[in-house]
């Protein structure tokens, strides 16, 4: 395959395609949502069969347990992606509203509107799910979409795209609006980061050699969607019960997903009481801990090394550090943390809102499991991923951070002098 002229093929269709989508009314775009969903539920037999394809190929090739657990897609998946594009149709359209509006000294009225980015270009590893929630959430902000998922769910992604773009043959909105990337060729990847002046945007979402890949690489702007080294600091005055559920919750409810905590922080005044509690706990899910010298010496538990206070374990893993103040913890966490979503459980007031504005992460979090970042959960009907950069949107991203905006200008007859 001549994979430089079919990247270039898709990239240029995709772009004209974009401008047919963003013109499109929310009444064509949420019916379109409605039917895809519809697609789904009737076709949820024959994706289950393509995905047993690439669980299959997931064992012959060891691949963890984590990952087989992104793959897996079976009735009850499909019908949570099914209704993901029903939510995402009942969103507000984000597409033509006005962000805000004056008239300047030369009385002119000006208008500052949301408008789509244009085409984006999503790189994606394992989850089947992202397919339907990118090309529902790019559909509703009237963007086109290019998807390039990784070769373990080749077979799912593609069933999946199957279904949807044959429910876009019957809409005035070009079929062209979604395109999948069929070939698995690596360089398919560097010849989408390439395509400057048909895509207006790349999201990778994925491991860590993927997302440095991209962002090296990359001649069309990047939003990373980084690893989640996710923390919980248990403070002094944490309800210890409260604490063990909270991080029992975030670390074994799904391991392999990128809210999972892969740290708990502890102040050294509640760290004898609290971390025997939660070290049961945890070895009773089967989650292997390592730990500070500090826990070593308060629980059995590996010592922990430089590595682990920096690892995506992505699996029933996790590493316990003491601290001696919630100001060490608050600058551990800076350090250590890969700004995704990190927590305080407290009773003191004063300590959670100093941790709320000190820590810089995408979603801070008061006494609750970092679990809830998630786009469905925030009520944005899906995410496109979690952004971890800052620049121009940060955390779960819905609809609307998936526009740009433009001014609209009018004038009576106005020259400048």
């Amino acid at each position: 395959m001549d994979v430089k002229g079919y990247l270039a093929g898709i990239s240029k269709r995709a772009r004209q395609a974009s401008y047919s989508v963003a013109k499109a009314s929310t009444e064509e775009k949420n019916r379109l949502l409605k039917e895809m969903a519809k697609a789904l539920r009737e076709k949820s037999d024959y994706i289950i069969q393509e995905n047993e394809k690439d669980l299959l190929y997931a064992k012959e090739h060891n691949l963890s347990k984590a990952m087989q657990d992104r793959l897996l897609l079976n009735k009850a998946r499909i019908e949570a992606m099914a209704v993901s594009l029903e939510e995402i149709a009942a969103l507000k359209d984000p597409v033509g509203e006005v962000i805000s509006a004056w008239r300047n000294k030369d009385d002119l009225w000006i208008h500052k509107v949301r408008v789509p980015i244009g085409v984006i270009g999503i790189i994606y590893e394992s989850r089947p799910n992202v397919t339907s929630d990118c090309i529902g959430l790019c559909i509703k902000s009237g963007n086109a979409v290019i998807l390039r998922g990784g070769k373990e769910a080749i077979n799912s992604n593609l069933a999946i795209f199957k279904t949807l773009k044959a429910v876009l043959e019957n809409s005035s909105i070009s079929s062209d609006v979604i395109s999948f990337v069929e070939t698995t060729d690596r360089s398919a990847v560097a010849e989408m980061l390439r395509q400057v002046g048909f895509i207006d945007l790349i999201i990778p979402r994925g491991g860590e050699g993927l997302i440095r890949f991209v962002t090296e690489n990359s001649l069309v702007p990047v939003i990373k969607h980084y690893k989640g080294v996710c923390h919980e600091f248990v403070d002094a005055s944490a309800d210890i019960d409260m604490a063990v559920d909270i991080c029992l919750n975030a670390k074994v409810q799904r391991p392999g997903v990128c809210n999972a905590i892969e740290k708990i922080i502890v102040h050294r005044d509640i760290a004898r009481e609290f971390i025997p509690k939660v070290a049961k706990a945890l070895k009773d899910a089967g989650v292997e801990i390592r730990g500070c010298q500090e826990t070593v010496g308060i629980v059995d538990c590996v010592l922990a090394e430089e590595d682990d206070w920096y690892e995506e374990y992505l699996d029933l893993k996790i590493a316990i550090k003491v601290v001696d103040s919630l100001q060490d913890a608050i600058e551990w966490i800076n350090q250590h943390s890969s700004h995704h979503s990190d927590g305080i459980i407290t009773s003191d007031y004063e300590s959670a809102m100093r941790f709320t504005r000190e820590v810089d992460s995408a979603a801070v979090y008061v006494n609750a499991s970092t679990r809830f970042t998630d786009g469905g959960v925030f009520g944005l009907g899906a995410e496109i991923g979690i952004s971890t950069d800052k620049l121009h949107a940060r955390g779960p991203m819905g609809v609307e951070e998936l526009t740009t905006y433009k001014y609209i200008i009018f004038g009576e007859g106005q020259v400048r002098k």
